[in-house]
């Protein structure tokens, strides 16, 4: 397993590199997603400030896809995947800032996701070639703002209600060499549990996910498919501190104001 990272030095310089037990970051040159080369520099990882572990062109946001909910909520399992697009104004480095927009009053929600990091050009594939085209898992929370999506019964806005700035946090990193049918999602809110589930109760596996979305759209390196979430996910007040932790990948810790 390797822990990748994106980072940004004191200089405003941005590189990535590989997470070290010592605290360090081992940074490399080239490209992340193909045959990336050692700089031969090591960087202590509490000099720099971490970004988004990619810099996706589309993050494909999941609805629907846990059978909890689908229970909970009454719901038919669907025969495909639901989903709408996160847009790169709204992506945000861990331990930065979610801010409620001015422009409505509503509550702002948090969804802990488990984040699918594609590694290369994904266009019509296989389920059984899907997994070579996934780089690594990340953390996602999906930020969002319900009652603009629901306000009009004719036409859920689920652009605009997901997507204003700063409403899709990622990170700290993106973890390769991991098992999603072995993870669980947790989120913790203030310092209390909210989200507990385990990755198997997916509807759509991420495997699946990326076959059946490469059939509608062409998926590149760094792009991010946000698996979706289970019961638990609710709404956060201005001071608060929401973490979604993924064992094995970590913690993505962010304030809300």
């Amino acid at each position: 397993m390797a822990l990748w990272a994106r980072y940004r030095d004191e200089q405003g310089v941005e590189g990535f590199g590989l997470l070290q037990n010592n605290g360090s970051i081992q940074a490399f040159a080239g490209d992340m997603f193909n045959s990336p080369v050692p700089s031969g520099a090591s960087i202590l990882q509490s000099s720099v400030r971490l970004l988004t572990p990619t810099r996706p062109s589309k993050v494909i946001a999941l609805w629907n896809n846990l059978h909890a909910v689908a229970r909970k909520l009454n719901l038919a399992v669907p025969a495909e995947p639901h989903y709408f697009v996160k847009t790169p104004n709204s992506y945000l480095n861990p331990l930065e800032t979610i801010r409620r927009p001015k422009s409505c009053d509503g509550k702002v929600g948090f969804e802990g996701e488990l984040g699918v990091v594609i590694g290369k050009t994904c266009k019509e594939v296989a389920e059984l070639d899907a997994t070579s085209h996934i780089f690594g898992y990340t953390c996602v929370n999906d930020v969002g703002i319900f009652e603009i999506v629901n306000r009009n019964p004719a036409f859920p806005q689920w652009t605009r209600g997901k997507n204003f700035d700063t409403f899709c946090p990622m990170g700290p990193v993106v973890a390769t060499g991991l098992d999603p049918g072995t993870l669980v999602v947790k989120s913790v809110l203030n310092g209390q549990e909210r989200q507990n589930y385990p990755v198997s109760d997916m509807i759509f596996s991420p495997a699946r996910l990326v076959s059946l979305i490469s059939q509608d759209m062409t998926l590149f390196a760094g792009d991010v498919i946000s698996c979706g979430t289970s019961i638990g996910a609710g709404s956060m007040q201005p001071g608060s501190t929401i973490e979604i932790e993924i064992t094995g990948i970590g913690k993505l810790s962010n304030t809300f104001e």
